[in-house]
């Protein structure tokens, strides 16, 4: 297939943007994002792009984003890179695992699968969110070995790393605690864009990045199903 110079320049002004910025807005950036929405020619260009990238384009509602997939540590992040921003100096295996349960455990607790929208809450307190870290945890430690081997998750590895922070009632910013622990990590999914993270009322709300992914991509019903019943929880029919 042909395709227009001017198609291809266009392309490559698009893809150079979510390359610096990750997303495109219609109200911002109006010309791109038509150029996109509306020509299919310039929008498998800027995919293809994307391919080569190891990253996907998706358009959500008025938003183009740019998505790298789980392995590309380039545009992304690397394990090692989220183990350093969100574990503890020296953290192992165990709280890197234990560092993703727990965004796992925030997208449950504030998107249910249900309806139009699969938001199903507004905010979540930053003590909602411990408790119910504690309560899956405890919950699948308890599952047998088989059950845990079917849903690919070490809870008994994750309690441990779970149970050797100490608990800080004044707040402490440690990675060390668990108080601090959870901060790190809600500090980094705020810097990301995907929550809002209000810490003198201890409230987490979602940004509408997060709610777009998870309506559009993350969080179809065979997922939120899995989801529910890797964490042990019951699925209402």
């Amino acid at each position: 297939m042909a395709y227009e110079i001017e198609d291809i320049r266009t392309s490559q002004e698009i893809f150079y943007y979510l390359l610096e910025h990750h997303e495109i807005h219609e109200e911002t950036e109006g010309r791109l994002y038509q150029a996109y929405a509306e020509d299919d020619q310039i929008q498998m260009l800027v995919k293809s792009q994307g391919e080569i990238a190891a990253s996907s384009v998706e358009r959500y509602g008025n938003v183009i984003y740019l998505i790298p997939r789980e392995e590309n540590s380039f545009l992304g992040f690397s394990k090692a890179q989220l183990k350093a921003a969100l574990c503890r100096s020296g953290g192992t295996d165990k709280d890197y695992f234990l560092s993703q349960f727990v965004i796992l455990t925030l997208l449950v607790e504030f998107y249910d699968g249900q309806g139009s929208s699969s938001k199903s809450r507004d905010f979540l307190r930053v003590g909602e969110l411990q408790n119910g870290i504690s309560a899956y945890l405890k919950a699948g430690a308890e599952s047998s070995e088989a059950e845990q081997a079917e849903h690919g998750l070490a809870f008994a590895n994750m309690c441990e790393a779970y149970e050797a922070l100490r608990s800080d009632e004044k707040g402490s910013k440690a990675k060390t605690t668990k108080e601090g622990f959870l901060h790190h990590i809600l500090k980094f999914l705020e810097k990301q864009g995907l929550i809002e993270y209000v810490e003198e009322d201890e409230m987490i709300q979602t940004t509408k990045k997060l709610d777009n992914f998870m309506d559009w991509n993350l969080l179809n019903q065979n997922h939120y199903l899995r989801v529910r019943q890797v964490l042990g929880a019951e699925v209402e029919q």
